[in-house]
C-alpha cells in the first residue's frame, strides 16, 4: 500500500514538489509494465524538467534517515517489475524530451557517433542517423525501447554475433549516480562507473546521455536504395540448424548482416504470414509430421552499388547449408522496414486485444556445448510435449563471446560461442500459471542437467541466486554498488540488494 503525502515523515522540497504526481491514474500506470504480471504502486511519479532535477531528487532521498527508492522508467518494456519502485519514486524519463526541446539526438557525421539522451528510443536514433548516411551497428529486435533501458541490460539481436551487444558500441556516458552526482565516463575516464553501468541493471546510476558508435549505412548516395534481402530457411533437424548457424557467424567478412533462428511449433495460432500462401500447405504438412520446425532467418543488406551482386553473395552464403531443399523463402524490403519489422506484429496483437496480456517471458544464454541437450530437454520434451496454449515466439541463435567486453557488468556463459534462447510467450486467459510453471520446469531441467544458463531480462528471487548469476563478477558488482549507490536507492525492482 502506497503512502500518502500526509503520512510522510518528511516534506518535499519546493523545487521537487510541483514535479511529483500522486493521482491514481499516474500511480496505476507506474505500477505495471509490459509483463503485466507484477504490480507495485509507487509513492509518486517524478516528471523532471531537467537533468538537474533527477540529481536533486536522488540527493534529497540520500539526505533522509530512511531514504525512498528510485526507479527510472522509460518504455517499461520489462516483464518482472524491474521499472517499479514500491513505495518509492518512479522517474518518468520520457519527460526529458520536453526539456531537451528536440535536441535529444545529435549526430556527428565527421566522428561517426551520436550523442543520445537516455530517454530516447532507438527508432528515432535510426531515423536521425540515416539522415547523415550513418546507422547504429547493433540493435534489439524491437526499436521502441529507450537507449538507457537497453544499455542497462545489454541489447541483443541478430547483429550481435557481428558487432557485439549494444553495450559494446558505446563511447561515453553521462550518468547520475545513486549519490546524485552527474558523471561523464568512458573506457578511459571514470572507467569503473562506465563498465559497471553497461549491463548493470540500473544499479549504479541513471543514464542521461550515451555516445553511440555509428557506421556508414550501405550507401550515402541514395537512401531509397538501402535494402535488405530477407531470407528464411526451414530445417527439420536441430543439429543441421545449429551447425549452419555456427558456420555462418564464423565467416569473417563474408557473413550475413543479420542472423537469428526461431521455432515453428505445431500449435495455434500458427503464423505463416511471411511465406507465400501457395507454400502454406507444404509447410503445414512438414509441421504436422514433425511437430517442430527450426527456421534460420538471415539478411544481407545492399544498395545501388551492390544490388547487382547481392544474389551471388546470398548464393555463396547458402552453399552447403543443410536446410530442407526447396524450403528457402525470401523477400526484398527496405533497410528500415527490416529493422523495424516488429511493429507490424504489434499492431496485429493490439487489434486482437492481445498486446496487454501477461508476458511470462523467459530469456537465457545457453552454452554452445549444451545446446543439443537444451533442444531435446526443453524444446522437444517440454515445449513441444506440453503444447500449452499461448501466443508468442521462440528465438534461438548463436553469439560470439569475443564481441563482448568482460569488464562490463553483463554476464554470459564462459564459452567462445553461446546461444540466446528466448521464449517470448503471451498468456491467454487463465494460462499464466501454466506458463510460469513451465518456465520453472525449464530452469529446473537446466539446473538438474548441469546446463549453466545465464538468465537475461529476468530477475532472480534471492540474493544467493544473483551471486551465482554474477559468479566471479559478484564481488566487483557489490563494490561498485557501495561506491556509487551506497544507500541502495536505485532500481529496486531488480531485487538484487533488497532481499
Amino acid at each position: 500500500m502506497a503512502l500518502s503525502d500526509g503520512q510522510l515523515p518528511w516534506q518535499w522540497p519546493k523545487e521537487l514538489e510541483g514535479k511529483l504526481r500522486h493521482d491514481p491514474e499516474t500511480l496505476s500506470l507506474a505500477s505495471t509494465d509490459y509483463g503485466n504480471i507484477v504490480h507495485e504502486k509507487p509513492l509518486a511519479v517524478f516528471y523532471p524538467s531537467s537533468i538537474a532535477d533527477i540529481s536533486l531528487l536522488i540527493k534529497f532521498s540520500n539526505s533522509l534517515p530512511t531514504p525512498f527508492t528510485i526507479a527510472a522508467r522509460g518504455q517499461a518494456h520489462s516483464v518482472d517489475g524491474q521499472a517499479m519502485a514500491l513505495n518509492g519514486v518512479v522517474v518518468n524519463m520520457t519527460e526529458l524530451n520536453n526539456y531537451r526541446n528536440g535536441s535529444g539526438i545529435v549526430v556527428s557525421e565527421k566522428e561517426n557517433y551520436a550523442d543520445v539522451g537516455g530517454e530516447q528510443i532507438w527508432i528515432d536514433l535510426l531515423h536521425a542517423a540515416l539522415q547523415h548516411g550513418l546507422t547504429p551497428l547493433s540493435w534489439t529486435d524491437y526499436l521502441y525501447l529507450t537507449v538507457g533501458g537497453t544499455l542497462s541490460n545489454a541489447g541483443i539481436s541478430g547483429q550481435t554475433f557481428l558487432f557485439g551487444p549494444q553495450i559494446s558500441n558505446v563511447h561515453e556516458l553521462d550518468v547520475i549516480t545513486g549519490k546524485g552526482d552527474l558523471v561523464t565516463c568512458s573506457a578511459g575516464n571514470n572507467s569503473e562507473l562506465f563498465n559497471a553501468v553497461l549491463g548493470g541493471l540500473g544499479q549504479f546510476g541513471i543514464i542521461t546521455r550515451a555516445r553511440i558508435a555509428l557506421g556508414p549505412a550501405p550507401t550515402r548516395a541514395n537512401m531509397n536504395w538501402l535494402q535488405a534481402k530477407w531470407l528464411r530457411l526451414v530445417y527439420r533437424d536441430f543439429s543441421a540448424f545449429s551447425g549452419d548457424q555456427e558456420q555462418l557467424i564464423s565467416l569473417n567478412g563474408k557473413s550475413p548482416d543479420y542472423l537469428e533462428g526461431h521455432l515453428l511449433l505445431n500449435k495455434p495460432p500458427l503464423d505463416l504470414s511471411f511465406y507465400p500462401p501457395p507454400d502454406h500447405p507444404r509447410i503445414s504438412s512438414l509441421l504436422t509430421q514433425d511437430g517442430i520446425l527450426y527456421i534460420l532467418e538471415l539478411a544481407k543488406y545492399y544498395d545501388n552499388h551492390s544490388h547487382t551482386i547481392v544474389d551471388k553473395e546470398v548464393e555463396e552464403l547458402l552453399s552447403g547449408l543443410k536446410f530442407v531443399p526447396t524450403f528457402k523463402f525470401e523477400r526484398d524490403v527496405s533497410y528500415e522496414d527490416f529493422l523495424n519489422r516488429v511493429p507490424n506484429e504489434e499492431r496485429a496483437l493490439r487489434s486482437q486485444a492481445r498486446w496487454d496480456l501477461p508476458h511470462p517471458w523467459l530469456s537465457m544464454f545457453v552454452p554452445k556445448s549444451r545446446i543439443s541437450d537444451f533442444d531435446q530437454g526443453v524444446l522437444k520434451d517440454i515445449l513441444l510435449k506440453q503444447n500449452l496454449t499461448a501466443q508468442g515466439l521462440e528465438l534461438i541463435f548463436p553469439i560470439n563471446r569475443n564481441k563482448w567486453d568482460d569488464r562490463m557488468s553483463a554476464v554470459t556463459p564462459d564459452e567462445d560461442v553461446f546461444y540466446a534462447a528466448s521464449l517470448l510467450q503471451s498468456s491467454v486467459i487463465d494460462h499464466l500459471e501454466d506458463l510460469e510453471n513451465q518456465n520453472n520446469q525449464i530452469l529446473q531441467f537446466c539446473k538438474d542437467s548441469g546446463i549453466q544458463v545465464k538468465l537475461y531480462l529476468h530477475k532472480y528471487k534471492s540474493q544467493e541466486e544473483w551471486m551465482e548469476h554474477f559468479g566471479p563478477k559478484w564481488k566487483k558488482f557489490q563494490q561498485m554498488k557501495a561506491e556509487f549507490d551506497p544507500r541502495k536507492l536505485l532500481s529496486p525492482g531488480q531485487e538484487i540488494f533488497t532481499n
